[in-house]
């Protein structure tokens, strides 16, 4: 008892509130993945399941400069109520339209781009909120259990959402989520406490763009956070057109199908999660900026062409394995340097400009990786003659455009992490 009490000394409102976000998160999680196979048996398009998290990335994107610097100066948990409670009325509605029978794809796309502005608003106060609940020499175990948490999601999710999907239907998906909801929005209002008045000092009456470039002005001052910011930029392009196939691979491979994704998807989460336990047991590495480069280099240069090769689940399970083992570490040690470099008084503003900057990429990767597999790789694998040798590599039949697809991204993936490992900015972080 007390090592546990040493070891989670002083994150005792924080575990309330990572507790009941993650129980919540499962509720969303499960959603989201019944959708994207709703989407996907509706259309059999990639590209249509990929506008799904288009519209969700888009305004978060475009808005969150803007909304760090309006993050700063709101209370941060009345925040994050406000913008639960939103996406609750938009889970809300998603049930009403899909009961009375009249839910269709646009509905979908409309309630997510909404929900992309909340979030949006969302992000950067839950990231001050964990750092005003963290002390400093916690920052690595709190990055750690977050990636747990996260990875437990993962795991969790296509279980039970394919189990309560095929028993009770989609409804009985949406319900779990809006109770998981319930549980989180109760804890954070009544039992949840944010020390805000570290932060009464800094608040002054200027305005939301002069907020945002003051964001952006101590990124320009600060080299080797910006070059890693666009470094993870890079990365989140390619992983997010591997986002984008995967869906369509599984689902249309002669063999596979959605215990396939599900299978895949488990297994990421089981990667994420071994890695979790690890990195918030691990003591500080002497390198932060290795391990970061270390881990995507050896991320991208395994799953890819696993996916790529595969035609079984146990070498696709391999790949998601090899691909998400390390990535807590990268996490963790992301931000830890960036929580212990940025200033906690404008975190808020600096967060914001960083999913900018970090995140502008996803939805442009989305849409890119839905274009490349409906119009490129498929119609290309489909003029293949069968004892060729793309035909040989990637398979024949639909889901072959997207293990093409899969291989290119490998090649891209690395040479993304070698280019930026020469970044003497990046290792400046460092010495600084």
């Amino acid at each position: 008892m007390k090592t546990i009490h040493h070891t989670f000394k002083g994150l005792h409102t924080f575990v309330l509130l990572w507790a009941t976000q993650a129980f919540s998160a499962l509720g969303s999680s499960m959603t989201s993945y019944a959708l994207v196979i709703w989407a996907y048996q509706q259309t059999g398009s990639a590209l249509s399941t990929s506008l799904l998290t288009i519209c969700s990335y888009a305004p978060y994107v475009l808005l969150s400069i803007f909304a760090g610097a309006l993050s700063d100066r709101w209370n941060k948990k009345f925040t994050m109520l406000v913008c639960d409670s939103f996406a609750a009325v938009s889970t809300a509605a998603v049930l009403l339209l899909l009961s009375s029978g009249r839910l269709m794809i646009w509905h979908l796309y409309l309630l997510n781009g909404l929900n992309g502005i909340m979030n949006t608003l969302q992000q950067p106060a839950s990231d001050v909120a964990v750092s005003l609940l963290t002390p400093k020499e916690q920052v690595q175990r709190v990055s750690g259990m977050q990636s747990f948490s996260n990875s437990l999601v993962t795991i969790l999710t296509p279980v039970i959402a394919s189990a309560v999907f095929s028993f009770f239907g989609m409804s009985a998906v949406i319900a779990f989520d809006l109770i998981t909801f319930a549980a989180a929005f109760l804890s954070l209002a009544f039992f949840i406490k944010i020390p805000e008045a570290a932060l009464l000092a800094s608040k002054k009456k200027e305005s939301v763009w002069r907020l945002a470039k003051e964001g952006l002005h101590y990124l320009k001052k600060n080299r080797g956070i910006l070059d890693l910011i666009l470094f993870l930029a890079a990365i989140n392009l390619t992983a997010s057109m591997y986002n984008a196939a995967l869906p369509a691979m599984l689902l249309s491979r002669s063999g596979a199908g959605q215990l396939s994704l599900g299978m895949v998807n488990t297994c990421t989460g089981l990667a994420n999660l071994t890695g979790s336990i690890l990195v918030s047991l691990a003591a500080q590495p002497k390198s932060r900026v290795r391990v970061i480069c270390n881990a995507l280099l050896f991320s991208m240069s395994t799953e890819n062409f696993l996916l790529a090769f595969g035609r079984s689940n146990a070498v696709w399970c391999l790949g998601a394995v090899s691909g998400w083992i390390f990535i807590p570490f990268m996490n963790a040690n992301m931000n830890a340097l960036f929580r212990s470099r940025i200033p906690i008084e404008i975190q808020g503003r600096v967060f914001s400009v960083r999913n900018t900057l970090q995140f502008f990429t996803i939805p442009l990767g989305y849409l890119l990786g839905g274009v490349l597999v409906d119009k490129v790789a498929e119609p290309f694998m489909a003029g293949q003659a069968k004892g060729s040798l793309p035909a040989l590599l990637f398979g024949t039949g639909k889901g072959s455009g997207a293990a093409l697809l899969f291989f290119l991204l490998g090649f891209i993936g690395i040479f993304t992490c070698l280019s930026f490992r020469r970044d003497r900015h990046i290792w400046e972080l460092e010495s600084s």
